[in-house]
């Protein structure tokens, strides 16, 4: 019986599980990655194809990133008040190292340097944390959560038959379903026509018949 034994072990000892994992999570965030002239470039960015069982259990991780970079955009935006846009090594930009706003900028980018730190932890990949931070948590800055979803392929794997899956970020190509309006109806009732228009209209109507009448007689 597999009491308290969360998780698919997907036939790899536990430090193979998590290598596994940490390289398709950064594979994941590197498809973002600016690859104009790079020969290995993805496909579709923003898109891995996986087996659903590792899609299943990357997605967790992939989230748990992202939400510990959105969490450090308000610690970011704080700690550009007080930065500088001179090159390091610079006359100006040894004086900001050495004034009290250097002080505070380094209080305020804390928080985003620990969660840095945290997600190359789980990622080992810095040029995957870059991206994730830069471009990626930005994007999501207004959204709790939510930030991946896994869709089933029909065609399944060649050799094993397994089970494929894309696993992909939201936002990029949802579906946006428009409704249409509901039909307005003017519940206001018709205006009748006078009396005195209907009286002149019926012997006109009457005058006609009677025409039409003599005329089938003859």
């Amino acid at each position: 019986m597999r009491h308290r034994n969360k998780g698919r072990k997907l036939g790899r000892n536990p430090n193979h599980q998590r290598a596994l994992l940490r390289n398709l999570a950064s594979a994941l965030i590197l498809t973002e990655r600016d690859a104009e002239f790079d020969d290995n470039a993805p496909k579709v960015k923003g898109r891995i194809v996986t087996t659903i069982a590792k899609a299943k259990e990357v997605r967790p991780l992939v989230e748990k990133c992202i939400t510990i970079a959105r969490r450090s955009l308000a610690a970011q935006e704080a700690a550009a008040e007080h930065s500088t846009s001179a090159d390091r090594g610079s006359e100006e930009w040894k004086s900001w190292r050495t004034s009290d706003r250097w002080n505070a900028w380094a209080n305020a980018i804390a928080p985003s340097v620990t969660a840095r730190r945290r997600c190359i932890q789980l990622l080992g990949d810095k040029q995957a944390v870059s991206i994730l931070f830069d471009e990626i948590a930005p994007r999501f800055a207004d959204r709790p959560g939510g930030y991946t979803r896994i869709v089933r392929l029909a065609q399944p794997r060649l050799g094993d038959a397994g089970t494929r899956a894309i696993l992909e970020f939201v936002g990029v190509r949802d579906r946006v379903v428009e409704r249409s309006e509901r039909p307005s109806f003017d519940d206001s009732p018709a205006e009748s026509a006078p009396a005195d228009e209907v009286a002149e209209s019926a012997p006109e109507s009457d005058s006609a018949g009677a025409v039409e009448e003599e005329q089938t007689a003859e």
